[in-house]
């Protein structure tokens, strides 16, 4: 089993990684949290916790309930995916790779104890320390750059500019409650229309545009969980359905980093056989 790639994460940058691992030839498992949050659903594995399955551009996830149905999978050249939120299963897998894609901007737990290669996704983990690397995924000069000692930079909780706009066209959930969403991925909508209600608490576009992002409706969502994004590139509408530029970007750096973990192991077995 040790040639398998665990990525706790199934979300759109994970996407990108997986894609790339998966096309370098290697066995790629999943694990998920029991409710994915994904705003954008379509280019983001992890509904296939919801749908059983979920297909990105070349790629199908398969949602599994035990590790005895993970061959199989493998066998059909798809990623199984498994409820396991606390990455209770690590010992039993045995991986090659643990990377944590969870963009949980903080420390959930993940650590060089689990695999031969440990990688984590954005800030909340010390490379060296945590985990053997660190991928950038804050917008700009840096995205993608993997880092060897340190961590990435902090959320600035500004989204990237599309189109013109930065905060217009991200919404978040005005308070504690439950998702009714109005309008779907691929969707037009004009300033103020009704996006999505949160239980009965309207929340209303900025600006005109497509519906890039919608949380899906009837999840239970925390105040100021992101729940829909708008984007005022009209001619963008296949952009929903594909990988995006900056997950495409960090998946190479994924791929970097365990290129990298592999290389590192095989100068350790020879200093030993010496």
């Amino acid at each position: 089993m040790r040639e398998i790639v665990v990525f706790r994460g199934g979300g759109d940058l994970a996407t990108g990684a997986v894609q790339k691992i998966h096309r370098a030839g290697f066995k790629v498992l999943i694990l998920e949290v029991p409710a994915p949050l994904c705003v954008r659903r379509t280019v983001s594995l992890s509904e296939a916790v919801y749908e059983r399955v979920q297909r990105v551009e070349d790629i199908s996830a398969v949602r599994i309930s035990s590790l005895d149905e993970m061959e199989e999978v493998f066998l059909q050249d798809k990623v199984p995916i498994l409820i396991d939120p606390n990455a209770e299963l690590i010992e039993a897998i045995h991986p090659l790779a643990i990377i944590d894609a969870t963009i949980a901007k903080r420390n959930i737990g993940t650590n060089k104890s689990m695999a031969p290669i440990s990688i984590a996704l954005g800030p909340g983990y010390e490379a060296g320390v945590d985990v053997d690397y660190v991928v950038e995924t804050n917008r700009g000069h840096h995205l993608g750059r993997l880092l060897f000692k340190g961590f990435a930079a902090e959320n600035t909780g500004v989204p990237g500019v599309i189109g013109g706009y930065s905060k217009e066209r991200v919404y978040y959930s005005p308070a504690d409650g439950m998702v009714d969403s109005m309008k779907d991925i691929g969707d037009v909508v004009e300033e103020g229309q009704i996006l999505a209600y949160v239980d009965e608490i309207p929340v209303r576009a900025a600006i005109r545009g497509l519906v890039r992002g919608m949380l899906r409706g009837g999840v239970p969502v925390k105040q100021g969980v992101k729940i829909a994004d708008v984007d005022p590139r009209f001619e963008a509408l296949q952009n929903c359905y594909t990988i995006s530029d900056k997950s495409r970007s960090v998946g190479g750096a994924v791929l970097e980093a365990f290129l990298l973990g592999l290389k590192s192991l095989k100068q350790q077995v020879y200093q030993n056989d010496k």
